[in-house]
């Protein structure tokens, strides 16, 4: 697979790994075809388990990565890595003040952002698609620092983080496509707007890379930027969402194996 993605510019190599992660969300949200509801324990370990693939991407994949870069070109290794990891964070902070959504397990009346009419079931697909803007992005910045040859950014590494991105967009495309089909939408309709939620990905990961690629010198900040998003995210929104009922347990286990996944792919691929 490295050798085949090899022959490719890091643009296509980005949109090949987003729309990896894309089809993964639709995936999860095809689970509507066979199933009405889902376990909610089971949902739960699930976003658990997808809180703790991006809290290890962001370390392994991104900032660890940051700093190293950093390191390499004569700087502090931590000022790019603090600057771009708080912008991240300050960034998703303003989207998600402004952008209409309502989290997965709060009525209509509890949306967040600007006031609209919008219909719950738009409001929860746009939470989701929060979500997946920043793991686009951080799938394109990394396959756009591979352009560079530096040790610390590789195709491996790379790949490793699409695959730990695909696999918990799973439950995320999951995550809407069922609640949606309890509120009485078709099945079909449900799927639709479950896997539309990813296809912010190939987007955010072709602007990633065109980024970095276009300026060397933002590149540590680039990754520690996707971090930073990636942490607002998990800490915003999966981690209290799997953590609503009373299946704590099984939700923290699922962030331990979802941590433990992400690192192996990385270790082992990177």
């Amino acid at each position: 697979m490295l050798d085949w993605l090899a022959h490719f510019g890091p643009i296509t190599q980005a949109l090949i790994g987003t729309l990896f992660t894309w089809f993964m969300t639709s995936a999860g949200a095809a689970v509507v075809f066979f199933f009405k509801t889902i376990d909610r324990k089971f949902l739960d370990g699930m976003l658990g388990f997808a809180a703790g693939v991006m809290i290890a991407a962001s370390f392994w994949s991104l900032l660890s990565p940051a700093i190293a870069m950093a390191e390499e070109q004569g700087t502090l290794p931590w000022v790019p890595a603090v600057v771009g990891f708080l912008l991240g964070g300050l960034f998703l902070r303003l989207v998600d003040r402004f952008l209409p959504h309502v989290h997965m397990d709060k009525p209509r009346e509890e949306a967040e952002g600007i006031k609209t009419r919008w219909r719950r079931s738009i409001l929860l697909v746009s939470a989701i698609t929060l979500h997946n803007f920043p793991e686009g992005l951080a799938v394109g910045v990394a396959f756009g620092a591979v352009a560079y040859n530096i040790p610390s950014a590789s195709l491996a590494g790379a790949v490793a983080l699409a695959l730990g991105i695909g696999i918990q967009n799973f439950p995320e495309g999951l995550a809407v496509s069922v609640p949606l089909r309890r509120e009485g939408l078709s099945r079909f309709r449900c799927f639709w707007w479950g896997q539309l939620s990813g296809v912010v990905e190939p987007i955010a990961g072709v602007l990633g890379a065109l980024a970095v690629i276009s300026m060397r010198s933002i590149l540590p900040y680039a990754l520690a930027f996707a971090a930073g998003a990636m942490i607002f995210v998990v800490v915003e929104e999966l981690i209290p969402e799997s953590q609503a009922e009373s299946n704590t347990d099984v939700a923290t286990m699922g962030a331990m194996l979802g941590f433990a996944v992400m690192m192996m792919l990385d270790v082992a691929l990177g």
